[in-house]
């Protein structure tokens, strides 16, 4: 066979080189069109906080299937790009990086209030809408050093001035309890921050708080702090702190002989608070949160139906939480026209009156929604919704 030329090969090149682009442009012209609609979802998956985030994702996986099965959005299919923080504010804030460069329209989660925080200033910087899921702490949307709501970032839940309100008016008003002891885990805002609101609440209704005691992330031990609350007789004590502090410290409780109510926040609901502090000792123990499995209502019930058979395991507030916001995210894009991220932001800000399993939802001007707080009782290891109160504003 002869050699080609210089001039045959240049040829055949620039011809291959043509085809190449061709089939790459061709190919690009329809994916463009198919393209799915790519939403973060930044959560703890593993570590401390391991099962808040892996019931969150859970519950937002769980939307975006039931959605993309109904045509998804816009004519596209939501697509979940699940990370794992680790429980850790600086790798919150990584992943967040990661997923402003892969092209993400929104972000949900952490599920944290402090991983949220970590990765808020990624996500405004890049104008990219961020709903958090169970982020409770009121600094979350708003700054309260400038006094300015943070554009791009909203939630699902109550916040934690809500929740401590709603738990102090039962507890003076429908317990009928007037002493109280608080209990708190001192490097932790989330904790911190519903002990001092917890306690303006209670006592401006005429309330006494005869002990305040705190610990730290890595005790075991809390008999000290206990023996201390239990000297000062008080009629409760107020423990708002995270499922696997709260377990142990119950349990403690109850071997020291101290029997009295227990109450406390959302971070209580994991099911692991029942395997950490017994059945027996979460008896007399109470706590407010996002909603309850044992609400009748038909939404709730379906909700927790689908979630049992995806997941075999009872969806916890967590999980509602996602799913909720999975749900309002879609609703956001489809009522943005666009899988533009501020005009998601936009649609976001404007929601009014949406339905959810945790209730329903407007946000208010600092970006929190108005809905109602869920009272549950622990009875024999089983949680026993008491009632609904919407926070007084």
């Amino acid at each position: 066979m002869k050699a080609m030329s210089k001039w045959n090969k240049s040829v055949a090149l620039l011809t291959a080189l043509i085809l190449v682009l061709g089939v790459f442009a061709a190919g690009c012209g329809g994916n463009e069109e198919s393209d799915a609609i790519k939403i973060g979802v930044n959560y703890e998956l593993s570590g401390n906080v391991a099962t808040y985030g892996t019931s969150c994702k859970n519950g937002i996986m769980l939307a975006f299937e039931e959605i993309n099965k109904n045509d998804g959005v816009l004519g596209k299919q939501i697509e979940g790009v699940v990370q794992d923080n680790k429980s850790q504010n600086r790798e919150a804030r990584n992943v967040a990086e990661k997923l402003v460069s892969e092209g993400v329209v929104a972000v949900i989660g952490p599920a944290t209030t402090g991983n949220v925080q970590a990765e808020e200033p990624v996500l405004t910087k890049a104008k990219i809408p961020l709903l958090a899921t169970a982020a409770t702490a009121p600094e979350v949307t708003y700054d309260e050093k400038t006094k300015k709501v943070r554009d791009y970032v909203f939630r699902v839940c109550i916040i934690d001035p809500d929740q401590s309100q709603v738990m102090a008016n039962y507890i003076f008003d429908e317990l009928k309890l007037k002493t109280g002891s608080i209990l708190v885990d001192k490097g932790n805002d989330y904790s911190v921050g519903l002990g001092k609101t917890f306690k303006e609440y209670f006592t401006a209704k005429g309330g006494k708080i005869v002990a305040e005691e705190g610990f730290v992330d890595t005790d075991t031990a809390f008999k000290p702090q206990l023996t201390s609350i239990s000297s000062k007789k008080p009629d409760f004590i107020y423990i708002p702190a995270y499922y696997n502090q709260v377990g142990l410290i119950i349990k403690q409780a109850r071997e020291l002989g101290v029997n009295l109510p227990i109450m406390g926040a959302d971070g209580w609901d994991s099911p692991k608070l029942v395997d950490l502090a017994t059945a027996d000792s979460l008896n007399k123990c109470y706590f407010t949160n996002h909603y309850s499995v044992e609400d009748p209502a038909e939404r709730i019930q379906n909700f927790v139906k689908a979630y049992q058979e995806k997941y075999d395991s009872t969806p916890d507030a967590f999980a509602a939480l996602g799913y909720d916001a999975g749900y309002l995210m879609a609703e956001a894009i489809k009522q943005a026209g666009s899988p533009d991220p501020e005009k998601i932001q936009q649609a976001i800000a404007d929601i009014k009156g949406f339905e959810g399993v945790t209730g329903k939802l407007s946000y208010d001007e600092k970006h929190n929604p108005i809905k109602e707080v869920s009272i549950i009782e622990m009875a024999n290891g089983k949680q026993k919704l008491i009632k609904k109160m919407l926070p007084e504003h």
